[in-house]
């Protein structure tokens, strides 16, 4: 039951993902849909609100501890005055706050995620490429600390 609660809920929170034309280097409203290899290893996706917010997910496999489906999301802030002086492209580094569920065989493994990365968005281009670190605090069934991290790239749709 709790996994079926688990992915009704992810798929309530990766809806409000909408599909729109853009480029990387102007992502505001844009979609972007790729892949991320690290732990987890699966697909990311990515919902720009603004130039500097937005929401991401990833639907994808925890080949760590649990060997199990990994689902996250996370709102996220972008700064984009840290790497300035990129000639070509944009490198904002990115923080936020997310959720993630790992639905293990045993039990669904519920945590808080607290991302932080870089996310390079190239000139001319829909593509985006990005390194992420995520500590996570588990939640459920147990209190515990993880760390994840991916190392991934997106088309703006």
């Amino acid at each position: 039951m709790k996994k079926i609660v688990a992915t009704t809920l992810f798929t309530a929170i990766l809806s409000t993902f909408a599909l729109q034309p853009a480029n990387a280097q102007n992502p505001e409203g844009k979609f972007g849909l790729g892949l991320m290899v690290g732990e987890p290893t699966g697909i990311s996706l990515k919902y720009w609100k603004s130039q500097d917010r937005a929401i991401d997910g990833g639907v994808a496999w925890s080949l760590g501890q649990y060997e199990a489906l990994h689902l996250h999301a996370d709102y996220l802030w972008h700064n984009y005055s840290v790497f300035d002086d990129v000639e070509e492209g944009q490198l904002p580094v990115y923080y936020g706050a997310g959720g993630r569920i790992v639905l293990d065989d045993d039990d669904a493994v519920i945590g808080v995620r607290i991302p932080v990365g870089i996310n390079y968005l190239f000139e001319e281009s829909p593509v985006g490429a990005f390194l992420e670190l995520a500590p996570t605090i588990n939640l459920a069934p147990s209190t515990n600390f993880d760390v994840g991290g991916a190392l991934g790239v997106r088309i703006h749709l």
